[in-house]
């Protein structure tokens, strides 16, 4: 068994199920993975793939062109998820899709298709709740700003949703587990940059505490709650605990 690795980036997947595919070894010969690997396995071949941008360019082509767009779409999304298996998901997947073509979208009792599309939900699942959970804070009136802390990759799903609510304000979203923002200015397009812990640290301790509507979101907060009819459960079922570590009435 040859195990083809590379970093937790898309153009890293796209390569290494380029490198793999001219491998020729044989499908179930080989396995691709994410780094780090952790512990190694007896009689297999570890082989690192360094990210090359022709290389991706021409899988993201072969995709969409022999499979689909809406293909594409898929595999992008599966492939920020936080799943430690979804880079093999996404090349056994491609393996059935470039046999079978667009087709293989409505195929999901097959265990390659339905383990895409699992990924992919999670992942717009995720984007979804931070769309409502997301709370800005401004940094002393020139920017707003937040952190949060997704499971998934959810950035670049992010962005273009805030981008059409938000085009003349400055604003960025920081991936505290990634480290990784993206930052908006003003009536431009946003783009995504890594952060350091110590420029993290200093734009928090830069949120304008005394903002007007840091004490707006906790008086409604407030206000909306019926304590002779809290449901803790059911709170919980439509506000996970993992989002209200950033949440601005929860702070």
């Amino acid at each position: 068994m040859v195990v083809f690795t590379c970093k937790d980036d898309f153009e890293s997947m796209m390569t290494c199920i380029y490198d793999a595919w001219a491998a020729r070894l044989g499908h179930s010969n080989i396995r691709l993975a994410i780094e780090p690997v952790g512990n190694l396995e007896l009689f297999c071949e570890y082989r690192h793939v360094e990210k090359n941008q022709e290389k991706a360019e021409k899988v993201i082509r072969t995709i969409q062109r022999k499979i689909s767009p809406e293909a594409y779409e898929w595999i992008y999304a599966a492939a920020l998820s936080f799943q430690p298996h979804k880079l093999d998901c996404i090349y056994r997947f491609l393996v059935l899709g470039f046999s079978l073509g667009s087709q293989i979208l409505h195929m999901l009792h097959v265990q390659q298709v339905a383990a895409v599309f699992e990924l992919k939900r999670k992942v717009y699942n995720e984007c979804h709740h931070f769309r409502e959970f997301l709370r800005f804070s401004s940094l002393d009136n020139k920017a707003f700003f937040s952190v949060i802390e997704p499971k998934c990759n959810v950035l670049t799903l992010l962005s273009p949703y805030f981008e059409d609510r938000m085009p003349s304000e400055d604003w960025m979203i920081t991936d505290k587990t990634r480290m990784l923002s993206v930052v908006h200015p003003r009536d431009s397009l946003s783009f995504l940059t890594p952060i350091t812990q110590e420029e993290l640290s200093y734009m928090e301790e830069e949120i304008d505490k005394k903002d007007p509507y840091i004490r707006l979101w906790k008086s409604f907060f407030q206000s909306v709650s019926i304590d002779a009819r809290k449901n803790t459960r059911c709170q919980r079922n439509h506000l996970p605990l993992w989002f209200r570590k950033n949440m601005t009435e929860f702070q």
